[in-house]
C-alpha cells in the first residue's frame, strides 16, 4: 500500500507554523499517527474537524497509520501504545481497531513510561513527555527514533567557506562539506520561498526481502528575508519530490545570473567536456536539537482528539495534556532522531466527602451457614443453586492452632 504523504507534510506545516522560527526540532508525524489513531472514535462536528486537521478521512487516516506502524521501516523504529487505568467497555471496538503492534495495557507508574520512552528511542529519549497524575484516565504515544550511516561521510572545511554574510562564519571554526560522490546538491524553484538551496545526504541502505531501504536527510536554504514557516513548507515539498519526482523543479545553472547571493556563488571554469557540465557541492554545519512541545496549543487537533475519546466514554469534557519530546544530531557520519508524542485525557478528581467506616467484631456467639452454588454467565444453572447445605452457631471459640502462625507461601496467594 502507496502512503498519501500530502496530509502528512500539510500537518507539518501547520505544526510548524504553531511552533514559531526558533531553534527545534519536532516529528509532525509523530502527532499526525496519534491523532490518525484517534480518527475513528470520533463522530459528528468533532470528526469533521479531526479529519480537517488530519487533512484526510478518518478511517483512511487511521488505515494509514496502521500501515505505518504494523510495517515499520527498518531505518525507522516505531512504537505506539494505549494504557488505561481501566479498561473501559466503551473503547473496546475503538481499541479493537488499533494497530496489531500497539501495546495495550494498565497505566502504568511514571518510571515505566521513562523506561518506555527510552527503549522506544534507542536512549535517545529519556523522559517521558508527559507526567502521570492521580486523574490521569488514559495515555496515548507514538515513538519514532532513527540512527544512521552516511552511504558517504562528510569532508571538513573551515567555516569561511559559509561565506562573509554568514554571521555562522565567525562563530565556528568547521563545518561539513560534500565529499566527491553519495551526495547530492541542486537549486530548486519553489513556490512558497522562492530559488532555494538543497542538499540531500543518503543513508547508508538496508536490504531487506531484497528491496533496498534508506533514509534520505534534505537540507534546503532560502534567502534570510523568508519565513521559517515558508521554507520549512517548500523543503517538505522538495523533500518529498526527490524521492518521487527527482526532477521536478530543478533549477538549471545556465538559467542562473553569474555571482555572489547568499545562497551561492555561481561561476564559469574551464574545462575539457562535452555539452553543458553542471557542478554543485554544499557546506552546511553540523547541528543538534532538543525540543519539547506543548500540542495542546488550539488548531494541533488535540484536543478534538480527546473530545472524541470523551464522548465516546460517555465523558465529554474530559481535560487533557499532549506534548512531544524530540531530538535530533546532524554530523559528518551520521543523523540520529528520536521522538515520543504522547495525549493524555484527564478527569477532575471527585471532592472530598465524609465517609463512615464500620469495623466489625463477632465477639459474640453468631451462626454461620454454608449455601451451594452452581451458575453459568453469573445464572442459575442447577438444582444446588441456593441450597444451604451447612449450618451453625458458633458458641466456642478456639485459640489459632501454633502452626498456623508461620505463613505459608504454598497457601499465600
Amino acid at each position: 500500500m502507496m502512503v498519501s504523504t500530502g496530509p502528512v507534510a500539510r500537518y507539518a506545516e501547520r505544526m510548524h507554523h504553531l511552533i514559531g522560527s526558533g531553534h527545534h526540532i519536532a516529528s509532525p508525524l509523530g502527532a499526525w499517527l496519534l491523532l490518525a489513531l484517534v480518527g475513528p472514535a470520533a463522530t459528528g462536528r468533532t470528526r469533521t474537524e479531526l479529519e480537517e486537521v488530519l487533512g484526510a478521512d478518518a478511517d483512511r487516516a487511521a488505515a494509514t497509520a496502521r500501515t505505518l506502524l504494523d510495517a515499520p521501516h527498518p531505518l525507522v523504529a516505531s512504537a505506539s501504545a494505549l494504557w488505561e487505568r481501566t479498561a473501559t467497555d466503551a473503547l473496546a471496538e475503538w481499541r479493537a481497531a488499533l494497530p496489531k503492534s500497539t501495546e495495550t495495557g494498565p497505566l502504568p507508574e511514571q518510571a515505566a513510561l521513562d523506561a518506555w520512552a527510552r527503549e522506544r528511542t534507542m536512549g535517545m529519549i529519556e523522559k517521558f513527555p508527559l507526567t502521570v497524575e492521580p486523574d490521569t484516565l488514559l495515555v496515548m504515544a507514538t515513538a519514532l527514533a532513527t540512527r544512521i550511516t552516511w552511504a558517504s561521510p562528510f569532508q571538513v572545511a573551515s567555516a569561511d567557506a559559509l561565506g562573509p554574510g554568514s554571521t555562522w562564519a565567525g562563530e565556528l571554526r568547521r563545518v561539513l562539506r560534500t565529499p566527491w560522490h553519495g551526495h547530492t546538491c541542486w537549486i530548486a524553484g519553489t513556490a512558497r520561498a522562492g530559488d532555494v538551496a538543497v542538499h540531500a545526504a543518503q543513508a547508508k541502505p538496508e536490504t531487506v526481502d531484497g528491496r533496498a531501504a534508506g533514509l534520505l536527510v534534505v537540507s534546503v536554504a532560502a534567502l534570510p528575508e523568508v519565513p521559517a514557516s515558508d521554507v520549512l513548507a517548500a523543503a517538505h515539498e522538495v523533500a518529498i519530490n526527490a524521492t518521487t519526482f527527482p526532477g521536478r523543479g530543478r533549477r538549471s545553472l545556465y538559467d542562473l545570473p553569474l555571482g555572489e547571493t547568499p545562497l551561492w556563488t555561481l561561476r564559469e571554469e574551464q574545462t575539457r567536456a562535452f555539452g553543458r557540465e553542471e557542478r554543485l557541492s554544499a557546506v552546511l554545519p553540523c547541528w543538534t536539537a532538543e525540543s519539547r512541545h506543548d500540542l495542546t496549543t488550539k488548531g494541533l487537533g488535540f484536543d478534538r482528539a480527546v473530545g472524541a475519546l470523551g464522548e465516546l466514554m460517555g465523558a465529554p469534557g474530559l481535560g487533557y495534556e499532549a506534548a512531544q519530546a524530540a531530538t535530533a544530531r546532524y554530523g559528518r557520519y551520521g543523523f540520529e532522531a528520536a521522538a515520543v508524542t504522547a495525549l493524555a485525557a484527564v478527569t477532575g478528581l471527585p471532592p472530598e466527602a465524609v465517609v463512615r467506616v464500620a469495623d466489625l467484631r463477632f465477639g459474640h456467639p453468631y451462626a454461620v451457614v454454608a449455601v451451594a452454588t452452581d451458575t453459568r454467565d453469573g445464572l442459575p444453572a442447577g438444582p444446588w443453586h441456593g441450597v444451604p447445605v451447612y449450618s451453625a452457631w458458633v458458641a466456642r471459640p478456639e485459640e489459632l492452632p501454633e502452626a498456623d502462625l508461620a505463613d505459608r507461601p504454598d497457601l499465600l496467594s
